[in-house]
């Protein structure tokens, strides 16, 4: 079978933010708007917020099907066997969307989509887009190296909240922000109202430039692996931990913790 050209290959766009920044409030919008494009939607974790509940029409294993035709996968095992599974499934989709968790490093989840031959072969690492927390940043880049990798590896930043800070914060903000990452494309916004063509579809990712920051990003390792040598859920959840209202989706699900 001839191997898709990159052009036909399903972009992926790995959306990142550290906790409570409002990636999920993006993501809802996204799956909200009347755009006419069908989304697969893959969730790391449900935060405070979760997926809207007034967008889910049917949950079906790890599926749910949204009343705008697109689809939004759990992750409860490996990002590859998902896509797989994705892949497989009837019906298209034009964009592939990975919410990550948000205390999760996005290298290995973007280094997915160059090491695995089968993902590599039928998706395309469209962008890397990281929700900032407008407010809460500054502390977070100094205790937090998650949110430090979450920003230099960013290809759009959405520094979010805007509203809750004065100017002169705002303005040193992104002259910090501008140390870590020249070159990502950055957005003020506010409960992350954001034209979705500012972050779907944008044909950012340059491996070269990750390749700048992290030479082994390419080097296979086992950083997908815990200590016992067993493969790592991308995110592991049961349905006790989940919040009231999505609880419901779940209750003839059995979710290990």
């Amino acid at each position: 079978m001839p191997t898709p050209s990159n052009t036909e290959k399903i972009p992926v766009t790995v959306l990142t933010g550290y906790l409570g920044a409002g990636k999920t409030t993006l993501l809802n919008r996204i799956l909200s708007e009347p755009h006419g494009k069908k989304f697969a939607v893959i969730v790391n974790e449900f935060g405070e917020i979760g997926i809207d509940n007034e967008l889910v029409v049917n949950a079906d294993e790890e599926v749910f099907e949204m009343n705008n035709g697109c689809i939004c996968c759990t992750v409860r095992g490996d990002l590859v066997r998902i896509i797989d599974g994705l892949m497989r499934r009837k019906g298209k989709f034009d964009a592939i969307i990975v919410e990550t968790t948000g205390l999760a490093d996005p290298a290995p989840v973007a280094q997915t989509f160059f090491m695995d031959e089968a993902v590599g072969s039928r998706t395309k690492l469209d962008a890397v887009v990281t929700v900032a927390d407008a407010k809460w940043l500054t502390d977070r880049l100094k205790d937090a190296p998650e949110a430090k990798n979450q920003i230099a590896f960013a290809d759009v930043i959405l520094i979010n909240k805007t509203d809750l800070v004065a100017p002169d914060e705002l303005i040193e903000l992104e002259a910090r922000i501008r140390g870590l990452n020249p070159y990502a494309r950055l957005h003020r916004t506010e409960r992350a109202k954001i034209d979705i063509g500012e972050v779907l579809g944008r044909n950012a990712f340059d491996l070269d430039r990750i390749l700048e920051i992290e030479p082994a990003f390419l080097d296979a390792d086992d950083r997908h692996h815990d200590d016992a040598g067993k493969p790592n859920c991308f995110v592991r959840r049961c349905v006790h931990c989940l919040p009231a209202r999505v609880k419901p989706l779940f209750s003839n699900l059995s979710i290990p913790c």
